[in-house]
């Protein structure tokens, strides 16, 4: 038997741990083989592959990006299902295993309901793939973010200036949440839950006068509420989507308008998803990975290696992309106790 692995959409901390794993419990206690597909979707479609032995995947845990390259292709646009199950027998590959966000496992779920023999396991930075707990890159994610606001609250303490920290989240405002909490923000700005610049300013009047620099942590895909739209300067992706940021940019010189206080906008942007995963990211990827070689051995076509509290599970693929995970109102109303 031959496994086909691929890693599609933006690139994560934690990619490589996944491929690794599942090369090394695949040779070890299934005797399988494993081809690379290269570039995502678009080696699938292009039947551009490589051979992927154990030795090529020794000491990936570490390592950051994808050795398989990745791109945000459809594996139907050159030639449709045809041209994909002819890729596959050309190749000798039987079964795939998909990793990526909701795009990729999207499409996972097509091929599966075409009859290709996929097995999907969720990764974005974003942590928006429903029906599992936490996706890795997240947490790196994260704490890179919140490493970045302790060193911008340093110099904006020194400078008596607010700081307006754009992180990733185009949908969901995951990213924001946490960092803003765990970096004492004082306040998050989530694509959920629109509020006024009126209220934005009033939370840095009240960091202010308590003899605070501010710090406002904002998602790329927040939009103040009464604005039509996210914030975008720099167009359309090659995907179709807009390219978001620019809302840190946006906010800046209004709130310094309105408040009188020197602002400065940071955005952080790929820092988030380049360079080494941390260790929870290394342990949730190598453990879906060694799922997803389980899975595919037994069968589960058209479903996603999940994580359940501490349980590695698995879980229909149209669960994982019927919607995304967002923020629930408690947990935002949970962190607004902190802002201001």
């Amino acid at each position: 038997m031959k496994i086909g692995i691929l890693t599609s959409g933006g690139d994560c901390p934690g990619l490589n741990a996944v491929i690794r794993g599942a090369v090394i419990k695949g040779d070890q206690i299934y005797g399988v083989k494993f081809a690379g597909i290269l570039d995502g979707y678009r080696g699938l479609a292009e039947g551009d592959m490589i051979p992927l032995p154990r030795k090529r995947v020794r000491g990936l845990s570490f390592v950051g990006g994808t050795i398989l390259g990745t791109s945000r292709s459809n594996p139907y646009e050159r030639g449709g299902l045809e041209n994909i199950k002819e890729q596959l027998h050309d190749n000798e590959v039987d079964a795939i295993i998909a990793i990526g966000g909701e795009g990729t496992l999207s499409a996972a779920k097509r091929m599966a309901d075409d009859g290709i023999h996929v097995v999907g396991v969720p990764k974005t930075i974003d942590n928006d793939v429903a029906a599992t707990d936490y996706t890795f890159g997240f947490d790196t994610a994260v704490a890179i973010a919140t490493e970045s606001i302790d060193r911008l609250r340093t110099t904006a303490e020194s400078h008596h200036r607010c700081m307006v920290v754009e992180v990733m989240g185009r949908h969901v405002g995951w990213i924001a949440l946490n960092a803003g909490i765990a970096g004492g923000a004082h306040a998050s700005l989530l694509p959920e839950f629109p509020v006024s610049i009126d209220q934005i300013c009033i939370w840095v009047n009240k960091a202010h006068n308590r003899g605070r620099a501010p710090v406002i942590v904002v998602a790329e895909g927040f939009a103040p509420l009464g604005q039509e739209g996210e914030t975008t300067s720099r167009g359309m992706g090659n995907d179709g989507r807009l390219r978001l940021g620019g809302i840190g940019e946006q906010l800046a010189p209004i709130i310094e308008s309105k408040t009188g206080i020197e602002t400065r906008a940071v955005q952080l942007g790929h820092l988030q998803r380049g360079g080494v995963p941390t260790a929870r990211d290394r342990v949730l990827a190598t453990r879906y990975g060694t799922a997803a070689i389980d899975a595919v051995m037994e069968e589960k076509w058209g479903h996603m290696v999940a994580l359940h509290g501490e349980e590695i599970t698995t879980v229909d693929l149209h669960d994982a992309t019927t919607e995304l995970k967002s923020v629930p109102r408690d947990l935002w109303d949970e962190a607004g106790i902190l802002f201001g």
